[in-house]
């Protein structure tokens, strides 16, 4: 990986960081390529279980580079084409976030905005420092945080996301964390080993019981009552024929840690 993006396994975890913090850990179109490889490889490397998602510097990520969109401006087209092409991109790598086969946690040690924030909601977890802020507020420069939006209202509420959109405000941590955006708030020297901890619960457990359940929490949100109750039963009465969940439902049974091979 360049030295903008470091990736890195410790513990059956991927730790993938984002590594320029003079310009912000802004989703440049090298940096969009080579979080798109980092997951991939996330993707096929079946040591791991969890992805942790972080960065260096005093942002987590401040969107897109802007000074880089202005330069496509220069085109026949004004820019459109780069411009499509450059959103459809990241629209695939939250989208790859969502379907890779394990959890994903964000771990958010300053400003996050537009595509930065999009990213934070889009991962299953997000721990934040107490000093981590939240907005998507392209609105102030004329630009409506209309990707952005997908991922940050399936998180909190449709008006808590609609005022945040138009005004262009920030969340603080507490907010956040009070919105549902993120699951913990953290003092600064804690953030770490918060992301770490609850790692370190998840390699805990089956991987493939988790990584069907992840793909299960997706689709049955997307889905209406009755076809997510249809659709989710036989997601575990197929769980329950793995031969791993019948040595854990035995193991808890006759009290003992269950014995699994992954």
């Amino acid at each position: 990986m360049s030295d903008i993006l470091l990736h890195e396994v410790k513990d059956k975890t991927e730790i993938i960081t984002f590594n320029n913090p003079e310009k912000l850990n802004v989703l440049s179109d090298q940096m969009l390529e080579l979080l798109t490889k980092a997951l991939e490889k996330a993707s096929r490397n079946s040591e791991t279980k969890v992805v942790i998602i972080k960065s260096t510097g005093k942002a987590f990520c401040a969107g897109h580079d802007l000074k880089q969109m202005q330069k496509a401006r220069n085109s026949s087209d004004k820019g459109l084409g780069y411009f499509k092409d450059l959103f459809n991109r990241c629209s695939k790598v939250m989208l790859a976030i969502n379907k890779l086969p394990k959890p994903v946690i964000a771990e958010v040690q300053g400003i996050a905005t537009a595509a930065g924030c999009q990213l934070v909601a889009t991962c299953d977890i997000a721990v934040a420092s107490k000093n981590a802020s939240f907005g998507v507020n392209g609105v102030n420069i004329g630009l409506f945080c209309s990707t952005p939006m997908v991922a940050l209202s399936r998180n909190i509420s449709r008006k808590k996301t609609f005022e945040m959109l138009v005004t262009g405000d920030f969340l603080n941590a507490y907010q956040a964390n009070e919105a549902g955006l993120i699951n913990h708030v953290t003092e600064e020297n804690e953030l770490e080993n918060k992301s770490k901890e609850i790692a370190s619960k998840i390699t805990e457990k089956f991987k493939r019981v988790v990584k069907i359940g992840k793909e299960a929490f997706y689709k049955q949100a997307e889905m209406s009552l009755e076809q997510a109750y249809e659709y989710t039963a036989n997601v575990m009465a197929e769980n329950m024929i793995y031969e791993e969940t019948n040595e854990g439902i035995s193991a808890f049974i006759e009290k003992r840690t269950p014995e699994w091979t992954e």
